[in-house]
């Protein structure tokens, strides 16, 4: 399946260029809407991984709104990667690297780590695949993460997406990782639509 996916993805970066299409997106717009949602976890984000970082869509977000701390890019597209640290060479504490979330460990040492639309697409084992990969991020991160998906509160669904129910995945995270959950299921991403997916906020136990 990842063999799959990586040839979909090169199939849009071939026919879209370095462009949120390449990665998925409808356009900047609603993408930006999403990395606007994701950063509201901390009003200071100081060190942040994104996890499958496409063509660092995010830090070109985060850059634009005053983000002055450390990132690092993570995907396992190497076509992407070769893009992204081109394009951002000239930006010091920021760095963008080919990764396997399936074999290798996500980096500690950083506060935050943010993902978007890693689970959108429909595969083998989605529900597994998307535990798994909250576990390792919360594991990893020194303070919380946030992550956005497609929602089942909808009224329509493509067969090439994956949709989970967010009531599912935030009692998965209240029970097994933290009391700290922060739902968010209200903005809209696409003018004129429903809130068709969720972004979920995990923070770490506060120490005594």
């Amino acid at each position: 399946m990842i063999s799959d996916l990586k040839k979909h993805y090169k199939n849009l970066l071939a026919k879209h260029g370095p462009s949120p299409e390449a990665v998925q997106h409808i356009n900047k717009e609603s993408q930006y809407k999403r990395f606007e949602v994701l950063s509201q976890i901390d009003s200071e984000l100081n060190s942040v991984i994104d996890l499958g970082c496409g063509l660092g869509d995010m830090f070109q977000y985060l850059d634009s709104n005053n983000f002055k701390g450390k990132y690092l890019g993570l995907d396992f597209m190497p076509e992407f990667i070769a893009l992204s640290t081109e394009n951002f060479s000239e930006h010091q504490n920021t760095q963008f690297k080919t990764f396997d979330l399936m074999s290798e460990k996500i980096p500690t040492g950083f506060d935050y780590i943010l993902l978007s639309g890693v689970f959108n697409n429909n595969q083998q084992n989605n529900e597994e695949f998307m535990l798994t990969t909250i576990k390792k991020m919360f594991e990893s991160c020194e303070k919380g993460i946030a992550f956005n998906a497609m929602s089942t509160y909808v009224d329509f669904q493509d067969n090439n997406l994956y949709y989970s129910d967010p009531l599912k995945i935030f009692d998965y995270c209240k029970r097994n990782l933290t009391r700290r959950v922060v739902l968010k299921h209200d903005y809209l991403v696409k003018e004129g639509s429903i809130p068709f997916e969720y972004t979920i906020f995990l923070y770490k136990e506060e120490r005594v």
